[in-house]
């Protein structure tokens, strides 16, 4: 803690040195951003700040710096039979990304989002002081969906939960999403299914008529064991079996080394091509800079016949109307396979920037690939007629990639109000862009 506290001064003074009126980042070497923008120079170097401070086994809880990535927090975890409440599905997210931001995975339906197993966060404000909050103080429930706006997140205290050697896996086929979405919401209810616990639940759409949900429950022992971080490729074991088991750590970064299913994108889903690749370059990280060089460069653009554009979102739906909404999914965008994870507000005080119904139970839609526009489409036209029918359907749209909304629908989707406030308290400056500013605009 020494240590950190050293960190913390040296940061003030980074931030305390930069000219009023020039834009403040953070100089980060990774990103699960996919709001890309012109490169700046500078930026606070956070480098100080990814380390596990410290786990407590006995109170279950771990000091963790804002720039620690969850690998190096599971791998820190774990070996306590310990793992975080929620654990996003690639490894270099950050505690302090996926708390200003927004993270989910299989355990929501039961621990919420990862801002809601945070006990205390230390912060360096927009207006450079330090300050450490909680779940009764205002920027503590506006930092998340914040993205940096309002400050940075330094240090966190967060919840942790037992863990046991293997996950065992039931993937479960559909042939609608109606009767899915039924299971879903009978599921999160009784924690249970064909009598048989559920610790973790999440759902694969390969078509409007294959879909899957995957069961998964924690077991000391397993009769076999598989390996996805090779050769082998996750999402299409789900069509092919009923029952598998994972190690815990497998099962954690089960989505990670094919990046879901976009690694198909650049060919290393061929048995020829994967067999090439060393191991440790399947790797989410290592898709996203190909993505992020590609963007820069227009390569893959200059290639294509048509103007495609890029679709990739993470929707929360009320689970009542997940059926309406992959069926107008199908009809108007048509991306091909569709992620499914069921989320529930742990925290019943909610939390005001991203205004979820802790009544409510949502599946988190994710779609990430991009879609061929007709002549008389416009950019970012099917980004749009996917915001506006998830606002019609009372569901919410994660900010971490494109987004189109007018600024007056924006803050009334965001409650700009509130964030208004949080702003002129702890950035009164302004040396933080705003959210609409960051999110909409690219600023």
């Amino acid at each position: 803690m020494s240590d950190h506290s050293q960190a913390v001064a040296a940061l003030r003074g980074q931030y305390a040195a930069i000219p009023a009126g020039r834009p403040v980042r953070l100089a980060k070497p990774t990103s699960n951003l996919f709001r890309f923008r012109a490169d700046q120079p500078g930026g606070l170097d956070v480098a100080r700040f990814d380390r596990v401070l410290s786990v407590d086994a006995s109170a279950r809880t771990a000091q963790v710096q804002g720039m620690t990535t969850y690998e190096n927090l599971v791998d820190a975890t774990l070996p306590h039979g310990l793992m975080p409440l929620v654990v996003p599905q690639l490894k270099t997210i950050t505690l302090g990304g996926a708390v200003a931001g927004l993270g989910i995975e299989s355990s929501s339906f039961r621990n919420g989002l990862p801002h809601e197993s945070v006990r205390e966060l230390e912060v360096l404000t927009g207006d450079g002081e330090v300050v450490v909050v909680g779940p009764s103080d205002d920027l503590f429930r506006g930092f998340p969906n914040s993205y940096g706006t309002l400050g940075y997140a330094l240090r966190l205290e967060i919840e942790l939960e037992p863990v046991q050697p293997f996950a065992r896996l039931r993937h479960v086929p559909f042939g609608s999403a109606r009767e899915l979405a039924e299971v879903v919401e009978a599921v999160c209810a009784e924690r249970s299914y064909q009598d048989e616990p559920v610790d973790f639940i999440d759902g694969t759409v390969f078509s409007d008529h294959e879909q899957y949900l995957t069961l998964a429950n924690w077991v000391d022992e397993a009769p076999h064991r598989s390996d996805y971080t090779g050769r082998r490729i996750y999402y299409r074991s789900i069509q092919a079996k009923r029952t598998d088991y994972l190690t815990a750590r497998d099962y954690l970064w089960r989505w990670d080394t094919d990046w879901f299913w976009c690694s198909r994108a650049f060919g290393v889903q061929h048995p020829l091509v994967r067999g090439l690749v060393p191991k440790r370059y399947l790797r989410s990280d290592v898709y996203r800079r190909i993505v992020a060089w590609d963007r820069k460069r227009g390569f893959s653009a200059k290639l294509s016949r048509a103007v495609q554009e890029p679709v990739i979102q993470d929707v929360e739906i009320p689970v009542s109307r997940l059926a309406e909404f992959l069926e107008f999914f199908h009809r108007e965008i048509g991306i091909e396979p569709v992620w499914l994870c069921p989320v529930r507000l742990r925290d019943r005080a909610g939390w005001p920037l991203y205004p979820m119904d802790p009544d409510v139970l949502y599946v988190n839609v994710g779609f990430w690939s991009t879609v061929d526009l007709r002549p008389d489409e416009q950019m970012g036209s099917r980004n749009r007629l996917i915001e506006e029918k998830v606002t019609g359907l009372g569901g919410h749209k994660s900010l971490y990639s494109d987004s189109y909304y007018g600024e007056e629908e924006f803050w009334a989707n965001y409650n700009g109000e509130t964030y208004r406030g949080l702003k002129k308290r702890y950035d009164a400056d302004a040396r933080l862009p705003d959210l609409y500013a960051k999110c909409v605009l690219r600023r």
